[in-house]
């Protein structure tokens, strides 16, 4: 099938070499605070002799405004020549060791368009969910195919003033790669076209980071709480939810994938709607794993499509692969 194949096309173009440099051995180490950025600095480096990507240990959990950083991340920023940021404070848990390092800084988020944080958008008086202050601008822009093909283009501007020696491989993948990507955010657009042609009555999730995905793909987005780990949205959001489900006979809410869905099945009682799940795109295989590649992370994109797909149209509208 052409979806079948075009997942095959994206683990062929991104997927990296088995025997990539070891770090200790590297002339040169960058190190990604998350995986999207890692993903995007491997294919950009793939094949350049000397080289080594690793990232932090990001991806293990759901919310980085939570993460301290590990005794294996402080040996990995130890070592590394080249930092590459999600930027748009993301990273509050990197000041203190950015104000050590003497490793050059890559921030992904130059020259994108970001979002005000949906957290900005309370009532007077009301404080951030969990007393978490996310900052101004919502980081969450990689979920934007659009975005995630300016990342790239970013890294390899900054890799091509660093290294500039090998330049001509650094472009080349670039090119490669923001191919990739377009294909992948074509590949989205026609499935939605497919199957939503009228769009969707409103997008309801339980994390507070899709707004760039929903508005890249022009779907409605109604609600979107942060829900973590030991806390529960309120009464008033809930109550507030339910009307919404209800008025607009939305037939899904959806979860992310390592959070909290408490919030989610309770409204899901009550209204009898379906409860599905969405993924931010924040963890996969390393490049050491056969899986890795274009398909281990782009085919999660698709993934969150299938996923609305279903959702909206019912279970097996769109099959795996």
């Amino acid at each position: 099938m052409k979806k079948s194949m075009l997942i095959c096309i994206l683990a062929a173009l991104l997927a990296l070499p088995a025997c990539a440099p070891a770090a200790e051995a590297a002339r040169l180490t960058v190190v990604c605070t998350t995986y999207p950025i890692y993903l995007f600095a491997s294919a950009i480096t793939e094949g350049v002799d000397g080289v080594a990507v690793e990232r932090l240990d990001t991806g293990s959990t759901s919310c980085l405004h939570d993460y301290t950083l590990s005794m294996e991340d402080m040996k990995k920023l130890e070592r590394a020549d080249v930092i590459a940021l999600n930027g748009a404070g993301l990273e509050e848990f990197l000041e203190d060791a950015l104000e050590t390092s003497d490793a050059q800084v890559i921030d992904c988020s130059e020259g994108i368009d970001l979002l005000e944080n949906l957290s900005h958008h309370h009532e007077e008086g009301e404080e951030d969910q969990a007393g978490h202050d996310h900052g101004h601008w919502d980081p969450h822009y990689w979920m934007d195919p659009e975005n995630a093909r300016l990342m790239a283009a970013n890294l390899r501007d900054q890799l091509v003033l660093l290294d500039p020696d090998h330049t001509a491989e650094y472009e080349a993948n670039a090119v490669r790669t923001d191919g990739t990507l377009l294909r992948v955010e074509e590949d989205a657009r026609e499935l939605l076209d497919q199957y939503l042609p009228d769009g969707i009555p409103g997008l309801i999730t339980f994390h507070d980071g899709f707004q760039y995905f929903a508005k890249a793909f022009e779907l409605p987005l109604s609600a979107s709480i942060e829900e973590e780990a030991g806390s529960e949205a309120s009464a008033h959001e809930i109550v507030e939810i339910t009307k919404l489900v209800k008025e607009y006979d939305i037939p899904v809410i959806f979860t992310e994938s390592n959070g909290s869905d408490a919030t989610a099945q309770a409204i899901s009682r009550e209204t009898g709607c379906r409860v599905a799940q969405l993924t931010m795109m924040m963890d996969g295989p390393d490049a050491s794993d056969p899986e890795f590649g274009g398909a281990a992370h782009y085919g999660q994109l698709r993934w969150n499509i299938r996923s609305i797909i279903n959702g909206f149209c019912g279970e097996g509208t769109v099959p795996n692969g």
